[in-house]
């Protein structure tokens, strides 16, 4: 009865403190990228995600032992969309790198002019381009960061003409501890990641506009136990100057036939679950296929799949 207690009070405490960063800008960052860290909750900060290595910690690259290619799309509500891409590999003999993006994007807005009559339709883009380097310190120590560059496009017509962009760069840093199968990790995500716009072609008295992300601190675990993996991380997410909320996310894999796997979790403000299978391209178990269903606190649904090949 008590740990009911508990899972319903990180339940709606997380639902309150959602409703005050998700607001704050860069929150495609943070919706959860793959179908496997998707159904799971996205509580990867010590769990290495195929379909994307480092992207939950980019100190994962150095613990690479062949190249990972994945690549990932979410089909939301509301006309949304998410997608990615990511290619990391080790660097022998203690480093590891990558190079990923990440998109998210509104179709179909439908434009109006003053009287209420129907215009042009527009859609909404905004990008991360991100380089990963990652070092191991000694053999169960790493450290990575991962170098991004962001673009916002707001709108793009139909015609192509006057769009408005904005642009920045920015840094996450993670670490990861331990050996074997079970490690802790570490994860500062959007360390100075900004949009900076200009809108002196749009208004009289416009200019430069700095437009801030809100940084996450995360702490997280893995636990695997025969054909059981638990994951779970706690994060804390702030502008420095005011505090939103604590991020908890917690999820749980079962594998059988050793190439199926069901999951379910909780995190980032919505439940889901999924399922993998992982076959034979070119080598035993070199692929896997990915798929999760998620639904937040506003009933708001999501469809998942993801694709991973390691070579």
């Amino acid at each position: 009865m008590r740990t009911i207690i508990f899972l319903c009070i990180i339940y709606y405490s997380s639902i309150a403190n959602g409703q005050d960063w998700a607001s704050q800008s860069g929150g495609f960052l943070r919706m959860g990228m793959t179908a496997r860290s998707i159904a799971m909750g996205g509580g990867f900060t010590a769990e290495l995600d195929k379909s994307f290595p480092v992207f939950h910690n980019p100190a994962w690259a150095a613990f690479l032992s062949k190249k990972h290619f994945g690549s990932s799309y979410s089909n939301l509500t509301l006309d949304r969309r998410l997608a990615t891409a990511s290619l990391s590999m080790p660097l022998p003999p203690t480093a590891g790198i990558g190079l990923s993006w990440v998109y998210g994007g509104v179709s179909d807005i439908q434009g109006r002019y003053t009287t209420g009559m129907k215009s042009m339709k527009m859609q909404t883009g905004e990008n991360a381009f991100m380089i990963t380097f990652s070092q191991r310190i000694i053999s169960w120590i790493s450290i990575g960061a991962n170098f991004k560059y962001l673009r916002y496009d707001l709108p793009i017509t139909e015609d192509g003409q006057d769009p408005v962009e904005g642009s920045g760069i920015g840094f996450d840093i993670g670490l990861i501890i331990g050996s074997g199968e079970n490690k802790i990790g570490i994860m500062v995500q959007d360390i100075s990641s900004n949009y900076q716009w200009d809108t002196n072609k749009l208004y009289t008295k416009g200019g430069p506009y700095k437009e801030e992300f809100a940084t996450i601190y995360r702490l997280g675990s893995r636990y695997s136990n025969d054909n059981f993996l638990f994951v779970a991380d706690m994060g804390i997410i702030t502008d420095h100057n005011n505090y939103f909320g604590i991020i908890p996310r917690i999820g749980a894999e079962y594998e059988f036939i050793e190439q199926y796997s069901f999951r379910g979790g909780f995190g980032n403000g919505r439940m889901g679950f999924g399922f993998g299978y992982e076959y034979k391209l070119y080598r035993s178990y070199d692929s896997s296929l990915d798929y999760s269903f998620s639904l937040d606190w506003a009933s708001q649904s999501a469809h998942t799949i993801s694709y991973a090949f390691t070579f």
